[in-house]
């Protein structure tokens, strides 16, 4: 069914409404219980697909043999993909990760609230504005490069005007990956003046570190009708040694299974620190702190075995931009560098740092929600 034909019966349907209501009122108060059960649904009703398969999935993937398992059947796919925006426009509530608890935190904890100590280096509250230097160069729709290559700075904003290599369609196969190299690293759990010497900002806990931002990406995108596979796999625990390697055997046989996914996003967080700060990069966006963020794109100087990379840097370009008409301040500059990070393995690979070990929880929760947003807007405006 096409999105014309929805919104068309999506009018139908609201014009019978208004004529209903009339007639409706003296049955609402019996009606409260059910319209809260339906309420309570929202999240697992789906809209589009083809008129034989109305219900659209969604993706996560748990944490042990994940690879295997999605392939030869084991792992059931959960349903609830989500409804469209442009149809059904609704906020995704997200339940603050300092209230949430995991029914398994493994092996490293995050710690409680009466285990934290205040004796690390100073938390630097700060907001990173537009960089200068020579190897810096403004994109022409918002947001900048850091070029680290030897390629010019004239030949990369030429590219920067390109559009991503590739395009979505309405489809109920997911079409956007999300995984995380670095699965346990975490941050703080709210603003203070100090860091915690005796935490090293890495946990198993899934609502504490990487994951739940990969949830808030994942909740927006599938608010878009756009379907997502998440990796929750943890790669860098209990060796953060071969890291890449393994997250590389996560992703692999998903992307050989489902073609039809054209990005795939490494999300991180940085830790910019010295001996005497830790860094908390953040900024304001609609009354509410968000952890600022960083596209890293990798380059092939001939050895990293990546000959599409600029095809990657295409999509990185018009991310950074799409980020910065809908959330300006919201990112640094995209590092362009000799980096390998598997982005050999699509057109639309890239990592995104999100904040530092600096920022609080909710401030990196929020920038998810943003990036999903900005996302689902790029992918919604790149579609067949």
């Amino acid at each position: 069914m096409t999105r014309f034909k929805r919104r068309k019966i999506a009018g139908a349907v609201k014009c019978m409404i208004l004529m209903l209501v009339p007639f409706c009122t003296a049955g609402i108060a019996k009606s409260i219980p059910v319209i809260k059960s339906a309420v309570d649904r929202m999240g697992s009703i789906s809209v589009g697909g083809t008129e034989e398969e109305a219900v659209q999935k969604s993706y996560v993937i748990p944490h042990e043999n994940a690879s295997e398992d999605i392939l030869d059947g084991k792992i059931i796919l959960s349903e609830g993909y989500g409804i469209s925006a442009e149809e059904f426009p609704y906020e995704v509530g997200l339940q603050s990760p300092l209230d949430m608890a995991s029914d398994n935190p493994g092996d490293k904890p995050y710690p409680e609230e009466d285990e934290w100590a205040a004796d690390g280096v100073p938390v630097v509250r700060t907001t990173y504005g537009e960089y200068s230097g020579t190897t810096y160069f403004n994109l022409s729709d918002g947001g900048q490069v850091n070029n680290k290559t030897s390629l010019s700075n004239e030949s990369l904003i030429e590219e920067s005007r390109r559009l991503p290599d590739f395009t979505i369609s309405d489809t109920n196969e997911p079409q956007v990956l999300i995984y995380h190299t670095h699965t346990t690293e975490s941050f703080e759990p709210y603003v203070r003046d100090n860091l915690d010497a005796g935490f090293n900002y890495r946990t198993t806990d899934e609502t504490k570190n990487m994951i739940m931002v990969g949830n808030a990406i994942q909740a927006e995108l599938e608010a878009q009708g756009i379907g997502v596979i998440h990796v929750t796999e943890i790669h860098d625990y209990p060796s953060y040694n071969g890291s890449y390697g393994r997250s590389r055997e996560s992703i692999v046989p998903i992307l050989e299974q489902y073609p039809t996914i054209k990005v795939a996003l490494d999300i991180h967080r940085d830790a910019i620190s010295n001996s005497d700060f830790a860094a908390q990069p953040y900024i304001e966006i609609d009354g509410k702190e968000a952890a600022q963020i960083m596209i890293i794109s990798g380059c092939d100087d001939g050895t990293l075995d990546m000959p599409n990379y600029m095809k990657n840097f295409h999509f990185a370009c018009s991310l950074q931009q799409q980020f910065e008409n809908d959330y300006s301040g919201f990112t640094r500059p995209i590092l362009f560098d000799y980096r390998h990070y598997n982005q050999d393995l699509t057109t639309g690979s890239l990592l995104i740092e999100v904040g530092s070990h600096g920022n609080t929880l909710e401030q990196v929760q929020y920038s998810g929600q943003l990036i999903g947003r900005s996302l689902s807007n790029l992918l919604n405006r790149i579609k067949e």
